[in-house]
């Protein structure tokens, strides 16, 4: 038997549930006792509970209270990725009914922490890529490309669609033999490596992260690039020149958002006068670019990406405007991030036992929670994902595509 007080207070909130919603779930306790929190579902998801301290976590759960009882391991979670994703979601949905609008955090709370130096944004880089370069090996595409790639069809494979998604980059911006191509936040160099093979480009890549810059130069190197292609250790704001074409590729997450117009900025003095730019980033859907009541943001904070922030759309085109640039075409890749967050956890999955040998239980269990749970928050519009492809602002009319065809008569 539980403690009365316990079990009590766990009927009534299995009540509340199940009067509620019809969730798939099964609890199963620390002395074995187990309870069902559907009125008619089968179970599809197990939470076992390791002590009578977790309690609190479900009874009152968050997207953060849950992850960290699980990384934690105060829980233990059993049955398919999705679902246990799907049902972690429903279940802080309830909860956050109950605690109402009061739960979000305003902007001016979430800004006033992150300062965005250049030793505190190499420092969270570094936390987040220096894992190894071996663990995003084992579920990244052979390329090593770290963003939203690109389903032209929806049913090509992760490298064919990575391929796709730099070359529908670099045809948006109109890239020419010759010219010349910063790319900010290179990652391990596949954007420079191909916009130098298949563009004829000259290229800098430029990443905080020590780990991706050796890989990327062993990779230039490889593929007898070293002529057109330099990798810098560097930080985008002490970039000198200009350049004829420039790319962010999951980059200006990292910026901060009070930070934003300055980011512009910068790219606005870095572009040619006659030059293009493409900014590819992930984006909060809330107007008020405020962070989820559901907590996703601090975990993710905490554990995985370090001072991230998300704007909203809008501010982000704002930033851009006040930085001097025009938006020249924007497109939203929300599917296409969903679809490429799931192909990473399947693969996280079937590498599980080398990555929990590789990075330990702790880390293989926050990446797990984090790109599963990625992958759901795209899917049903919780976050979203922008192209933005700009040129400086106030230049005549006639530097204007009639449309966008040339995107999609490039490959023909």
């Amino acid at each position: 038997m539980l403690n009365q007080a316990i079990d009590a207070g766990l009927r009534r909130w299995v009540d509340n549930i199940k009067q509620q919603a019809d969730l798939p779930v099964r609890l199963v306790l620390w002395n074995g006792s187990q309870i069902d929190l559907g009125a008619f579902s089968k179970p599809e998801v197990t939470l076992e509970v390791k002590s009578p301290s977790a309690l609190p976590l479900l009874v009152s759960p968050s997207l953060e209270s849950l992850g960290e009882a699980y990384i934690q391991e105060k829980i233990d979670i059993c049955g398919k990725l999705a679902d246990i994703i799907s049902t972690s979601y429903r279940m802080a949905e309830l909860s956050a009914r109950k605690t109402g609008p009061g739960a979000w955090r305003k902007l001016s709370d979430m800004t006033k922490r992150f300062k965005h130096t250049k030793a505190e944004d190499k420092e969270a880089i570094q936390y987040h890529y220096d894992v190894s370069n071996d663990f995003y090996k084992l579920w990244l595409d052979p390329n090593m490309v770290y963003s939203c790639a690109y389903f032209e069809n929806g049913d090509e494979d992760l490298e064919t669609a990575q391929n796709k998604k730099i070359d529908h980059i670099l045809t948006k911006i109109r890239l020419q033999p010759g010219q010349t191509l910063l790319d900010i936040g290179c990652g391990w160099g596949a954007l420079v490596i191909r916009a130098a093979s298949k563009f004829g480009a000259r290229c800098v890549g430029i990443t905080l992260s020590q780990n991706q810059h050796d890989l990327a130069v062993e990779r230039v190197r490889a593929a007898g690039l070293e002529g057109q292609i330099e990798i810098r250790l560097q930080d985008y704001r002490d970039v000198k020149g200009t350049f004829d074409r420039i790319t962010s590729v999951g980059m200006f997450e990292h910026v901060g958002r009070n930070n934003l117009t300055a980011y512009f900025s910068r790219v606005n003095e870095l572009l040619a006068e006659d030059g293009v730019a493409m900014n590819h980033g992930i984006t909060s859907t809330d107007p008020d670019s405020r962070d989820s009541p559901m907590g996703g943001g601090d975990f993710i904070d905490r554990y995985v990406f370090p001072q991230g922030e998300l704007p909203h759309i809008s501010l982000a085109l704002n930033a851009l405007q006040q930085g001097g640039l025009e938006a020249l075409d924007v497109e939203n890749l929300r599917r296409h991030y969903a679809r490429t967050l799931e192909i990473w956890a399947a693969s996280y999955e079937k590498y599980s036992e080398q990555i929990r040998e590789m990075v330990g239980e702790k880390r293989y269990r926050i990446w797990r929670v984090y790109l599963a749970g990625c992958a759901h928050a795209f899917e049903v519009d919780d976050v979203a994902i922008y192209q933005i492809v700009c040129q400086k602002a106030g230049r005549d009319a006639g530097a204007i595509p009639w449309s966008r065809r040339y995107i999609y008569d490039a490959g023909k």
